[in-house]
């Protein structure tokens, strides 16, 4: 049965988290660039994918069936885990129990906070938006421990974690205190180099 998969989405941080879990687990798909400065995402075709408006936007088809429809990142992630066994999610319980841990510790810890902050910029709530940004930076702190003595995010091997962490560690990697961070720069510099993690990075610059 064959199976193809389309990636909505456009240059933001959760649709190149999406787009590195594809290449990184190793599916094809076809990236399609939504123009969100021209509301395309609140257009008919694509509210028909996501009520909500926004990207990513996983399709998956196969033949004779319904397309399946995912809108959330990090559904995304777990998915493209699910069909890549060992390669985001190690196969052993408790270490795929360590994967989630930090995976989350990025997603709820700091990623959320930085949203919130983001959410902020626009209203006159400045030193709420100061307070949840200084607070999201310094976790960093904690992500730096992560790195002292393994080579990724959740231990010698690379998994969801990292792609959660070098997402949002990219877009404020010109906030960070670098200097007390030497472990996590050499991690975030190593998840960098990655040829998945930069095609991924590219998905929606030219289609």
């Amino acid at each position: 049965m064959k199976t193809t998969f389309e990636l909505y989405g456009a240059q933001t941080g959760n649709c190149i988290r999406a787009a590195i879990a594809l290449e990184e687990a190793g599916l094809s798909y076809m990236p399609k660039l939504v123009d969100l400065s021209s509301g395309e995402h609140q257009g008919f075709d694509h509210l028909a994918l996501n009520p909500l408006g926004k990207v990513p936007v996983l399709v998956e088809k196969q033949d004779g069936r319904e397309p399946f429809i995912l809108t959330q990142s990090n559904a995304i992630i777990m998915y493209a885990a699910g069909k890549a066994s060992g390669r985001l999610l190690p196969d052993n319980d408790r270490n795929r129990a360590i994967v989630l841990e930090r995976f989350f510790f990025f997603v709820t810890d700091v990623i959320a906070v930085s949203h919130a902050a983001f959410s902020l910029r626009a209203s006159d709530a400045q030193q709420a938006q100061k307070i949840l940004t200084d607070r999201m930076l310094a976790t960093f702190e904690t992500a730096e421990t992560y790195v002292v003595h393994d080579e990724f995010i959740a231990g010698q091997t690379f998994s969801a974690a990292d792609i959660a962490g070098f997402t949002i560690t990219r877009s404020v990697k010109s906030d960070l205190p670098w200097p007390k961070l030497p472990n996590l720069r050499r991690w975030f510099e190593r998840i960098e180099a990655r040829p998945a993690v930069n095609r991924g990075l590219q998905a929606f610059d030219q289609h």
